[in-house]
This record gives C-alpha cells, structure tokens and sequence, in this order.
C-alpha cells in the first residue's frame, strides 16, 4: 500500500509499504478514505525526530470502511463505515471506565513516561502504525472504532476522530457558565469548532481571535463576533470589554495551544 512515512526533519514521503495485518482476535483492517492532518503533527515534523525512525507511518484523524474482522469481532462487520480516534484505548480498564481513555492502562507507554498510545505519533505514544495511508490495523475493533452511517460525505464524520472531542473538551475545561461569554483565541480546526460547541452549549456570545481572512469569515457564519488581530493588536482587550459591557468574557480558550 501507499502510506506517508517520515524520514526526517522536514522531510515526510509518500512511499510503498507492507500493508497492515491482523494481529489480535479483535483487530480490524480499515480502508482509510478520509485522514485529517493535525496541528501536532507540525511536531513530528520539526522537533520530534529523536523519536522517530524512517518510514514509520504518519497520521491520526482517520475514518474508511472495515476490510477484514478478527476472530473475535462482534460489532463490526466487513463493510462497515467508521471514524478511528486518535487515541488507542481499551474501553474496559480502571481508567477507560471512567471516562480516561487517554490514560488507557491496556495501551499506556509507561516506558516514556506519557499516556494511552497513539496511531502515527512517534515512540512517545507508542511508535504505532498511522492513517494517513490506504489501510490501518485498528485494536479493540469492538470498543474503539465508532460506526457511522454510509452515506453522507466523509466530512460529516472525520472531525469525531480528533477535532470536535478535543474542541468539546477545550470548552468542558474553560466552564462557561449556561448563557455566558468565552474568548477563543486562534480560530483553526480546534478554535472554530470549539466556538461552534460553546454557542451549541448555551454561551451567549463568543468572542473568535485570529488574523487569517477565511478563518474568520468562517466564524462570522457560525455566528461568532470575529475579530483581527491585525486590526486590533494591543487593543484587543479594551475591544472585548466593550463587547461585553466592561467585564470580558467568562473565560478563555487557548485554541492556539490546544491545536499544538
């Protein structure tokens, strides 16, 4: 198969390689159709190298259509649509019971000191395979995959590998309270879904902080109150206490960060 592989700073290839093969009783082979390429992937690319061999695979925003079931596969079935999150977790250990998953203890890297393993993301995470390639193992094929409906186009569905969770959990940790403000700064995949689910929630107004034209007409759509960077600089937060009668907003989102 075709797969992205890293092969140095600044140097990742589309290259020829083994494709995946069943390993446990509860794998699954994916077709990947859509992958996104997230922010921390800029990591693998510039710093991470210490941690990376050449050729290992890239990616961790995966969704495609199931090709293969091991043996001990019950809620999937060849042909099955499903989004892959980029965490790789048991769904039945102390920590996936309570809601953990990133501290998966089936998968956590205890060796390097990190958390749950992860596809594409260098031996930190455990050095496994990832999905920007034409096909992925996946583990726990009865608890990890999430099943979707064919049908409408990938983008429906993509952003629940990585985008919309980590934006829910950027708004869960800022606390907004029901009918409140919030301040995003920085409105990439992170930003402007986090604003979209802070509106979805109940804020009344969300202010989005970014100095790149299409980001922010794009939240102006979503019915965020977009401001330029550019435009407003150290200005910035007299702006939003006019916008909010002299009090700004409730809290702040670090999309910027969050993305990184």
């Amino acid at each position: 198969m075709r797969a992205l592989t890293w092969h140095g700073k600044r140097d990742v290839r589309v290259d020829t390689v083994p494709d995946p093969q069943l390993k446990d009783a509860t794998d699954i082979i994916v077709r990947v159709t859509s992958s996104g390429i997230c922010g921390s992937d800029l990591h693998l690319y510039e710093v991470l190298g210490p941690y990376l061999d050449p050729g290992d695979i890239l990616g961790h925003e995966p969704m495609g259509i199931v090709e293969e079931v091991g043996a001990d596969v019950t809620e999937l079935s060849v042909g099955d649509r499903v989004v892959v999150p980029f965490n790789i977790s048991c769904g039945h250990c102390f920590m996936c019971d309570r809601g953990l998953q990133s501290q998966c203890e089936t998968t956590q890297v205890k060796e390097r000191g990190s958390g749950a393993a992860l596809f594409g993301f260098s031996k930190l995470y455990g050095q496994v395979p990832g999905g920007q390639a034409e096909f992925l193992r996946v583990p726990f094929g009865n608890t990890l995959p999430i099943k979707v409906p064919s049908g409408p186009a990938d983008d429906r569905f993509v952003f629940l590998s990585d985008v919309l969770p980590t934006a829910w959990q950027a708004v869960e940790y800022a606390d907004i309270p029901q009918g409140g403000t919030v301040t995003v700064l920085g409105l990439g995949p992170i930003g402007a879904m986090a604003a979209r689910i802070a509106l979805h929630r109940g804020a009344s107004l969300v202010v989005g902080v970014d100095l790149v034209p299409e980001r922010l007409s794009r939240a102006h759509a979503d019915g965020v109150k977009a401001l330029d960077l550019r435009r407003h600089g150290k200005d910035l937060g007299d702006v939003i206490r006019d916008l909010t009668d002299g009090r700004g907003t409730d809290a702040v989102i670090d999309a910027v960060g969050m993305e990184a």
